[in-house]
């Protein structure tokens, strides 16, 4: 159960990261609002409006990074989530067969106990 948990953290880890993706694209959007305010008024130095395009291009830097390794993530938790399925199915193949022979075998002796 030990990797379990080392999963389980590792989920919870890339839960965060799109969490976390999702605030700073919040955050993108707005910057990126507040410039297109602060370029339409006319007493706003240019200066300024290239300071807040700078600190969008900075957040969309940082938003990049995440969405990279969150794409690099997804494939080691993918992969494990493919595997846990195809170890449940094999499991829940071989109780089905082994029921249905248990009911063969108790059909069986129900046939021979009433000969």
């Amino acid at each position: 159960m030990r990797h379990r948990k080392i999963v389980e953290e590792y989920y919870s880890d890339i839960n965060n990261l799109a969490d976390l993706l999702s605030k700073l694209v919040n955050s993108y959007r707005l910057l990126i609002g507040g410039v297109g305010e602060l370029n339409g008024i006319a007493l706003a130095h240019k200066k300024s409006v290239k300071d807040a395009l700078e600190r969008a291009n900075d957040l969309g830097h940082v938003i990049d990074d995440i969405i990279d390794v969150l794409d690099k993530s997804k494939y080691i938790y993918l992969d494990y989530c493919k595997l846990r399925s195809q170890v449940i199915e094999c499991k829940i193949q071989a109780q089905y067969i082994q029921t249905e022979i248990d009911e063969e075998l108790k059909l069986d002796n129900n046939e021979k106990d009433h000969d």
